[in-house]
């Protein structure tokens, strides 16, 4: 059984989790796609993995607005659960690139996926149906 306070503290924690991804994402994709981001020197594979999604011509600019928007989303709370959808791969993708080519940033994308895996517990009633194992059209 739930008290008010535990409800509360969960409605509170989600809201502060909500609007920490939100900002950081928000901020991230504004900064990447106005170059305003100082690029850090990489390790040799990290280096190479970025230069590979820079000579694409395309995914950098993608993967910057889709930040950008998902931030954006997150912080005005609107289409929440669509926001964390769109934005799991990149967070699993994050977490791969800094346990495999940059350590340095590894502490930042465990708490990352963290938030997003809380996030994503709580909107859970909302991915019910995306999950059924068959469907029909509607």
């Amino acid at each position: 059984m739930n008290t008010r306070h535990e409800q509360s503290f969960a409605r509170r924690f989600s809201v502060a989790a909500r609007v920490l991804l939100g900002l950081l994402f928000f901020a991230s994709g504004l900064a990447n796609l106005l170059n305003l981001a100082p690029q850090p020197a990489l390790p040799e594979g990290a280096a190479a993995f970025t230069g590979a999604l820079m000579n694409t011509g395309y995914m950098l600019p993608l993967i910057f607005g889709t930040q950008f928007i998902v931030g954006t989303l997150l912080l005005a709370n609107r289409f929440v659960p669509l926001a964390l959808a769109l934005l799991a791969p990149f967070v699993v993708n994050s977490l791969a690139f800094h346990a495999f080519l940059e350590r340095s940033g590894l502490p930042v994308a465990v708490a990352v996926l963290a938030l997003l895996l809380y996030l994503a517990w709580a909107y859970r009633k909302a991915y019910g149906p995306m999950l059924a194992p068959k469907t029909a059209p509607g």
